[in-house]
């Protein structure tokens, strides 16, 4: 599911660092929501132009509007601001380190709207502000499987519990992969057009294993075996044999699944005792990755075949 708002202080808490944020009025504002994933310059609203102003956006106030608001009277500079505070905005921004009136803090503080500070010039702060807005308010879900990397192939291992996700994790932790989550897999949709992976921070580089406990990865196997984040290329599920009755034993169609809108490949390897399955899972990621590339094995054989077919009956 895609958020509907976010409140000013979690925009604040975990983007100021990028974005160079410092408070400087409006404190008792933070929870103010932040309804739209994009910014807006007031520019056309201070002038007094009020008919459309998008009010639920972060407000930025660069050079243009700064020089404006210290030309005006300062009644009439009153006379804006107090219009502008009038609309519930979520917060509001001056770039290239710009230092607000003393007028305008005191509306912001009696409005408790949050006003920032940042030294990054006006452009700059609106490109980086709107990627942050655009991955908090991306389409979120949560997948009940493990994610590993294999080789750049991100692929999230499903099955009943019990059935060997765990083992065949450790198995590929083992030949130098890296474990993106445990168990539960967190989903994001970036841009429209890829999904994203990645664990729950209070479990972050963690596993359970059945019989032994919780591990730490990056204690056992080093810091190379855990990644913070991974695009799903590959959904594998594990059944056992007795429920795939139809083992697809060429691979000529390829299987899909809607995951976040997107379809992503998707593959159902049957689990007996004796089999691998930490090596049917990286030769499954292998093979992913040769047909993205666009080579495809049972393709490639079959044209053969079909060639081999029409030769023979032409003579």
């Amino acid at each position: 599911m895609s958020p509907k708002a976010f409140p000013v202080g979690a925009f604040f808490t975990h983007r100021h660092a990028d974005l160079g944020l410092r408070l400087v009025a409006g404190a008792n504002g933070l929870q103010r929501l932040i309804r739209e994933p994009t910014v807006n310059r007031p520019g056309m609203l201070l002038c007094g132009f009020t008919k459309y102003f998008a009010s639920q956006r972060i407000q930025i106030i660069g050079n243009a509007e700064h020089t404006y608001l210290k030309a005006l009277s300062p009644a009439e500079r009153e006379r804006r601001l107090e219009l502008f505070f009038s609309y519930r905005i979520p917060c509001v921004v001056f770039s290239r380190n710009r230092r607000p009136a003393a007028d305008f803090l005191r509306l912001a503080d009696a409005a408790n709207v949050p006003v920032f500070e940042t030294p990054l010039i006006t452009m700059k702060f609106i490109n980086r502000a709107t990627l942050v807005l655009d991955l908090m308010f991306a389409p979120t879900g949560i997948v009940l499987g493990s994610m590993v990397d294999i080789q750049g192939v991100g692929v999230i291992i499903r099955g009943e519990s019990g059935i060997g996700k765990s083992e065949s994790v450790l198995a590929l932790l083992e030949r130098g992969y890296c474990l993106v989550a445990d168990d539960v897999t967190c989903v994001k949709l970036v841009d429209g057009h890829e999904v994203v992976g990645s664990s729950k921070d209070m479990v972050r580089n963690h596993m359970e294993v059945r019989g032994i406990g919780i591990i730490d990865v990056a204690a056992l196997f080093g810091v190379k075996a855990i990644r913070a984040e991974k695009r799903v290329d590959l959904l594998v599920t594990l059944k056992r044999w007795e429920e795939v009755p139809d083992v697809d034993r060429v691979g000529a169609e390829q299987e899909f699944e809607e995951l976040l809108t997107l379809k992503i490949p998707h593959l159902t390897i049957p689990v007996r005792p004796g089999r691998d399955l930490a090596r049917l899972v990286e030769v499954a990621a292998f093979h992913q990755k040769l047909k993205d590339s666009g080579h495809n094995p049972a393709k490639a054989l079959n044209d053969r075949l079909l060639a081999q077919m029409s030769g023979a009956a032409v003579l």
